[in-house]
């Protein structure tokens, strides 16, 4: 059902369909992540990911994606100062790296799409605290995610949580709806004021991603035309959920 501004209210079993396909993209996840190590190519990674998407008969939601050119992979993959939409390759993960892994899966038609950073085998103590916080963010996003609330009351708290600590979020990059397709409206930025933006409604299904860089908020675009880096080379991560929010709790369909 079609809502404001092309919003669309899932309906129970809509949710469940993404539910499934959260646990997919959560299973590719996990795969992922048990595989980071020192010397792993990023292509590995996509791979092992890709495998795990199609043997629960779904498809890999990034691959082909329009943009520049149609987006050649099953994950995003980024690295250090990259943000977000780097592409795997032959590049080898070293020793105390970041690494931002984002995937999306759609299963009888409906998209989940989560993300994680995590360390390559032992990291500096600066690292470790830009995880811990970019993960924290995120929660703090979703508990402002209840009916009657509104899309700036996600965005401040991820705001004031990141700033809190020291840190940035970029303008151009935000968390969006999702469901038929991977981007719906509305976008839920990672900055905002409390009380601003579209109300929440149960039904909902959102994406939530904080975006969170060590230095200045500023990016910029490497000429492969997809991969997002700080302005500055400071490090960043990235972590995101899909949650349909409900007249409860909010709900998190890629655990």
């Amino acid at each position: 059902m079609s809502w404001e501004r092309g919003v669309v209210i899932k309906t129970a079993e809509e949710v469940e369909i993404m539910r499934a396909a959260g646990r997919i993209n959560a299973l590719a996840l996990t795969t992922v992540r048990k595989m980071i190590k020192p010397g792993i190519t990023t292509a590995e990674l996509d791979a092992a990911a890709e495998e795990v998407i199609r043997d629960h008969k779904a498809i890999p939601t990034f691959m082909g994606y329009p943009g520049p050119y149609p987006y050649p992979a099953t994950l995003t993959v980024s690295i250090n100062e990259e943000l977000v939409h780097g592409i795997p390759g032959k590049r080898q993960l070293k020793e105390g790296d970041i690494v931002s892994v984002d995937c999306g899966t759609t299963f009888n038609g409906l998209v989940a799409d989560s993300a994680f950073s995590a360390g390559v085998g032992e990291i500096s103590r600066e690292a470790k605290k830009l995880l811990d916080v970019t993960e924290k963010a995120l929660y703090e996003g979703i508990k402002q995610m209840h009916p009657g609330n509104r899309i700036g009351d996600i965005s401040a708290a991820i705001q004031m949580y990141v700033e809190k600590h020291g840190y940035n979020v970029p303008r151009e990059y935000s968390g969006h709806g999702v469901g038929r397709q991977m981007h719906e409206a509305p976008q839920v930025p990672n900055y905002g004021r409390k009380g601003r933006g579209m109300v929440l409604r149960a039904g909902m299904t959102l994406a939530v991603e904080p975006m969170v860089l060590a230095g200045t908020y500023r990016t910029r675009v490497l000429p492969d035309q997809w991969t997002v880096v700080s302005y500055d080379g400071a490090l960043t991560a990235h972590h995101e959920h899909s949650i349909a929010i409900t007249n409860g709790e909010p709900d998190i369909l890629t655990k």
